[in-house]
């Protein structure tokens, strides 16, 4: 598919920030707020990303995880935009951006805090994860 194509499939704000690695504004991503039962996939690929299970309200204004489905599926490089130093978080198959892994999350959960795009998300509800191809991810909820 190429770049036109994938812009049309996952719509402009999507395109930019996993093609571009732009970043939506605080607090306005339709998963920030969100807390169903289910797995979040990349929106360009389908790769399983992050369950629900290890989703938490960090207060960031984008969605939070402690940790991915498997962590095989993520890529991380260091990432000197913006004046600062974070670590960048990809899908390994489709190498989107996500956003940015940081070391301020739960210590109990291990201490990482995914913070990650709602547009480089398709979220998967738990009751229809086996009709999508996902039931293999049940037992992660």
């Amino acid at each position: 598919m190429d770049k036109a194509e994938l812009r049309q499939k996952i719509g402009d704000l999507a395109y930019e920030v996993t093609q571009n690695a732009a970043t939506e504004r605080a607090f306005t991503g339709k998963y920030d707020d969100f807390f169903e039962k289910g797995i979040y996939v990349d929106v360009v690929s389908g790769q399983p990303l992050f369950s629900s299970r290890d989703k938490y309200d960090s207060g960031c204004g984008w969605p939070a995880f402690t940790r991915p489905i498997e962590q095989k599926n993520l890529t991380t490089k260091a990432d000197y935009s913006h004046f600062m130093h974070r670590t960048e978080v990809k899908s390994s198959q489709a190498d989107s951006h996500l956003g940015h892994v940081f070391n301020d999350g739960p210590k109990a959960q291990g201490g990482l805090r995914y913070c990650i795009n709602s547009a480089a998300l398709r979220f998967i509800p738990y009751t229809e994860m086996e009709k999508e191809g996902y039931g293999q991810y049940l037992d992660q909820l």
